[in-house]
């Protein structure tokens, strides 16, 4: 009995060694393969920092490849050192790639739409993009998500199916961009000589292109003003200082010239009809009359019954005998 238990021991013992060693062989490969899939990682995109063949966009996405395929070698690396064959490795990742592909649709569908703008490009790092309800300044396009920076300075994290899925407007892509200040004017001024004025204007700023050349005309009439249009191609990088000086000008210099930007008003005429109007006038030259008490009238009638009752019949003539 006591050979059996020492026996057992001793197995007991030998196969927690065994076991034991296994876990921390299985550890330090974890330990070091997470250390060497970030080095990799950082030296990737590092090497591509300064490559000038190398776009951008891509720098951050390449980085994250390197990483996540040294991290499953280490994965497989565990996996072998606890004895488990290749085969049934193989066989096992395809299985959970079947049930994580039909788990993750959506998630795997961020990886295809990242592939898809990688390579055909709808936008870029530091391009200025709107997306369906997001807009902001492309930061980086990761595996699953693209960062933006909104203009007021927020972060924005979307997936990049929901960017692919929308229609993208990119305020960046194209070298120039036209540029419309609208302003109101007077029916009582003279419309011709504010377009001449307003086209000056455009043209006399250095940022405004001249070929295209710039141009005015009548929007629309409006109900409390005349709405002209001053319009004329800029540089995209100038679009915003030029159409914030040219909006305060056109408000200031326009006054100083002469011309008035009236506020929104509206002028009422009320029209009444012949028969209302002569209603209305008799109402008014008819003298007010005087309504006697309802207690004190009552009483009154009352009364004028009351004597009405007592008066006796007349007679009736006699009637002659023939």
């Amino acid at each position: 009995m006591e050979t059996d238990v020492a026996t057992i021991a001793e197995m007991l013992k030998a196969f927690a060694l065994g076991f034991g060693a296994d876990v921390l062989g299985a550890i330090v490969i974890l330990i070091i393969g997470w250390w060497v899939a970030g080095r990799a990682a950082a030296l990737v995109r590092h090497s591509l920092k300064n490559a000038t063949f190398v776009d951008s966009t891509l720098k951050p996405l390449a980085a994250s490849i390197v990483r996540y395929t040294i991290l499953i070698f280490v994965l497989i690396a565990v996996l072998s050192n606890f004895g488990v064959q290749t085969a049934s490795i193989i066989a096992v990742l395809g299985a959970a790639g079947l049930a994580i592909g039909l788990a993750l649709q959506g998630t795997l569908s961020n990886i295809a739409a990242g592939v898809m703008m990688l390579i055909l490009r709808p936008l870029k790092v530091d391009e200025f993009i709107e997306a369906g309800s997001i807009s902001g300044t492309v930061v980086e396009i990761t595996l699953f998500t693209t960062l933006l920076k909104t203009p007021d300075g927020v972060y924005v994290s979307a997936p990049n199916s929901q960017i692919w899925n929308s229609s993208i407007k990119n305020y960046s892509r194209n070298p120039t961009r036209r540029l419309d200040i609208k302003v109101g004017i007077s029916y009582d001024d003279d419309v011709d000589a504010a377009l001449d004025f307003l086209t000056k204007l455009v043209a006399s700023d250095p940022r405004v292109l001249k070929d295209p050349e710039p141009m005015s005309f009548v929007a629309t009439l409006g109900e409390s003003s005349v709405d002209l249009t001053a319009r004329g191609w800029v540089t995209t990088s100038e679009y915003w200082p030029t159409f914030f000086d040219l909006t305060r000008k056109s408000k200031t210099e326009l006054e100083a010239a002469g011309f008035s930007i009236p506020f929104p008003q509206r002028d009422l005429h009320v029209i009444e009809g012949a028969e209302i109007a002569s209603a209305a006038s008799a109402a008014k030259a008819a003298p007010a009359k005087k309504t006697a008490p309802r207690s004190r009238a009552t009483a009154t009638k009352t009364a004028t019954k009351t004597t009405a009752a007592k008066k006796p019949a007349a007679a009736k003539p006699a009637t002659p005998k023939s």
